[in-house]
């Protein structure tokens, strides 16, 4: 019988590129697919973000800006903390030295510099640090918004605030209070406004140190006590011991009272006064760059 030949069984010559044909195949397709898939996505994702984090962006700061400004008209608190509290303390002041008003018109206009900058300090600090440990900050930074924008618009929004605060507070002391100043009083409102905003600075810098609001307020001592102290506000500064006048040479609230006294006794814009708001200026532009650089998404 010839039967017995067509019923053997496929040998294994014949079945084995059946199995081992799929089995070279199928795996480099996957690893071309992933080769060909993963590079496209880290460009696409790395090159936009780096390209947006280059510069400022005008919309984005803008957009920054007006979001902490509609953030701060729900809290008429902070508003009044901001505008109305350094009108407040110089009511005050006014009427403690009622019998003797050389007091007032010495102390007045150095005042009128340094009100604006511990408040503007306190309100920046407490709130930068509470959009870091709700998360909104970190958010923020996942988008296509680089430090050096979030940084300018707190920057911009609590500016305008202290365009206001430094008006009402400017205004009231010179119309209201009769504070007897020989220069301008507009020049008295260019030294406000540049100290609120090295306020606003210095609470966007000291926030990247803190961890909670308590330790925001903790570094009041530290930053404003010892330049409230030395800026000459309480005896003028050569009459300090030398190391003492050394510090305060390098302090910028030295500067802006030095700037307010120059309104207070001279009639016209001095060279000392332009050099007094350029240090003040460049401290707070230092300070917010110093800020940019040391932000950070979250606290730990």
């Amino acid at each position: 019988m010839t039967t017995t030949p067509n019923a053997d069984p496929p040998t294994k010559k014949q079945t084995q590129p059946k199995h081992t044909q799929p089995k070279q195949t199928e795996p480099k397709q996957p690893e071309q697919r992933n080769a060909t898939n993963r590079h496209p996505r880290t460009s696409d994702s790395v090159a936009p973000t780096a390209r947006h984090t280059r510069a400022l962006s005008y919309a984005r700061t803008t957009a920054t800006a007006a979001r902490v400004l509609r953030q701060l008209g729900h809290d008429p608190r902070t508003i009044a903390l901001l505008l109305l509290i350094p009108c407040l303390m110089l009511f005050l002041l006014r009427y403690v030295f009622d019998g003797n008003p050389r007091v007032f018109d010495s102390i007045g206009a150095s005042l009128l510099g340094i009100f604006p900058l511990i408040t503007m300090f306190l309100v920046t600090s407490i709130a930068t640090l509470r959009e870091r440990t709700s998360g909104t900050l970190e958010r923020l930074l996942s988008m296509p918004l680089g430090k050096g924008d979030l940084i300018a618009g707190y920057a911009l929004a609590f500016g305008t605030l202290a365009i206001i605060q430094s008006a009402l507070a400017t205004g009231l002391a010179v119309w209201f209070l009769d504070l007897d100043v020989t220069g301008s009083p507009w020049l008295l409102l260019i030294v406000a406004l540049f100290d609120a905003l090295l306020g606003t600075a210095l609470g966007l810098f000291v926030s990247a140190f803190a961890s909670s609001e308590y330790q925001a307020v903790q570094f009041m001592p530290a930053v404003i006590f010892p330049q409230l102290l030395l800026c000459g506000l309480f005896t003028p500064r050569p009459e300090m011991h030398p190391a003492l006048e050394a510090i305060s040479n390098v302090l910028p609230m030295s500067y802006a009272v030095d700037g307010m006294n120059e309104v207070l006794l001279h009639s016209d814009m001095t060279a000392t006064f332009v050099r007094d708001i350029t240090v003040v200026a460049g401290c707070a532009l230092l300070v917010l760059t110093l800020g940019a650089a040391t932000l950070r998404r979250r606290t730990t």
